[in-house]
């Protein structure tokens, strides 16, 4: 497994690099988001570990950049800041997970191999493929399609949709959809997931404004109708 650290502290992107070493990561290190956000998008990596302040560019628009761009890397957001909206606004931008400074290596070893389990390849949903007129998505091999045109959907939509695909045509709630995706363990508020609808719904539906395939229960959740 490769990862990718971005910290533009020396001596941190030091401490972060050989303790992922000692784990058996390969590491990369990158000190600016800009130079992150290239080495992200030429791929090779299997997850990245990213500060949320740095110089050029910060975390939550390099993360932003990829998601937009297609890249499904996984994403981990690091930061100094304990407020509850910089926590959600990692997540809408599309982190799989944060981890707040400071933070013990142990900690850390531990949410990056629970991301690296989560967004791995999935068989744990029971749906490992979904066939929906010209729709194909293969969860396995994180690849969707629409006819002959490919549809780039970062692992968390995956997730999310294969959440719903294995519950096809029940509600799956909101707390259900954010223990299949996200695990018990992380704070995600509702804001979260409706964003997380959206882009899938745009990316998947023939009219995102009338949604056919992911129908939503005002206060109850969600429903995969194919």
């Amino acid at each position: 497994m490769k990862i990718l650290v971005v910290e533009d502290e020396p001596a941190i992107a030091m401490g972060l690099r050989d303790d992922l070493r000692l784990e058996g990561f390969e590491v990369e290190v990158a000190g600016d988001g800009l130079t992150a956000e290239r080495r992200a998008r030429e791929g090779g990596f299997d997850l990245v570990l990213l500060d949320i302040m740095l110089p050029g560019k910060d975390g939550f628009a390099v993360c932003r950049s990829l998601r937009e761009a297609g890249i499904a890397t996984p994403i981990i957001a690091l930061t100094a800041k304990t407020q509850e909206m910089d926590r959600v606004l990692g997540l809408e931008f599309g982190a799989d997970d944060y981890v707040t400074k400071p933070f013990s290596p142990r900690e850390l070893v531990a949410r990056i191999r629970a991301v690296l389990r989560r967004t791995g390849p999935a068989r744990a949903a029971g749906v490992e493929k979904l066939e929906c007129g010209d729709l194909r998505v293969d969860f396995e091999r994180f690849e969707a399609w629409r006819g002959s045109a490919k549809i780039d959907l970062t692992a968390t939509e995956f997730r999310i949709l294969q959440a719903l695909a294995h519950q096809r045509h029940k509600v799956v709630s909101s707390k259900q959809l954010l223990e299949a995706v996200w695990g018990k363990d992380i704070y995600v508020s509702a804001r979260v997931i409706y964003t997380h609808i959206n882009n899938l719904r745009a990316k998947i539906e023939i009219d995102p404004a009338r949604p056919s395939l992911i129908v939503g229960i005002r206060r109850v959740g969600y429903r995969f109708d194919a």
